[in-house]
């Protein structure tokens, strides 16, 4: 029947997405958009941190620049002082919270006493199918972004600029941010108007499922394989 093939195609869809917002997902999918200009070699790879006033003395700042210092250190990239750096790296970060409305079926059952009396997710009465009712329901959205964004000391001139970001019901930046910096500098570097879309598995210990409150940052989740699609 018709009605019935929609039924299941709607559950279908709403379980997927249920999934997708629910904590149990197994990956943090990110986009990763690249600007560049690089042409650097491993010998020049020296960098150090640039802040904006509002940055100076934030302990949230320090703790995402050890998060991104883990991951250009894996990319042949060397911290030293600022004066000797070949590089100035200036991060980025924010959050947005979107709401996303769902609309799915809920079916009663027949209204005529009988064997179909009280079961509430039958569709079926004696005669047929009954119209399903909708209901809507609200979920929050929270988009992550990390923009790093790389520059010649001596001349200014910028030569990397690459945004990252995720969405899901997770909203912490601080655990999410572990995801945003592994897939920032995947496949570093990357050439200039790329988009990426990075997928990570979903560490117990990191990122999403980590405790970030009394430790020094939260891990990244550099053992597990990355998905570059």
């Amino acid at each position: 029947m018709k009605s019935d093939r929609w039924t299941r195609r709607a559950m279908l869809m709403l379980m997927a997405l249920t999934a997708a917002l629910s904590g149990c997902t197994t990956y943090v999918t990110t986009q990763v958009t690249a600007f560049s200009d690089w042409s650097g070699n491993d010998a020049s790879r020296t960098y150090a941190f640039t802040r904006s006033p509002a940055q100076q003395n934030s302990l949230e700042q320090q703790t995402y620049e050890v998060l991104v210092a883990n991951d250009l250190a894996t990319r042949a990239f060397r911290q030293v002082d600022e004066q000797q750096a070949h590089y100035l790296v200036g991060l980025s970060y924010g959050t947005r919270t979107d709401t996303m409305n769902v609309t799915q079926p809920v079916f009663y059952s027949s209204p005529w006493p009988g064997p179909y009396w009280g079961r509430p997710l039958d569709p079926w009465g004696p005669f047929g199918p009954f119209p399903a009712a909708y209901v809507s329901q609200s979920y929050p959205v929270f988009t992550h972004t990390l923009g790093i964004r790389i520059t010649e000391r001596a001349t200014g001139k910028e030569v990397y600029n690459v945004l990252a970001r995720n969405a899901g019901d997770e909203p912490s930046l601080v655990r999410a941010m572990p995801y945003l910096a592994h897939s920032a500098l995947a496949d570093f570097p990357l050439g200039n108007g790329a988009v990426r879309t990075v997928k990570l598995p979903v560490d117990k210990n990191a990122g999403v499922s980590n405790e970030a409150a009394g430790s020094a940052a939260p891990a990244s989740p550099a053992s597990a394989p990355v998905v570059v699609q």
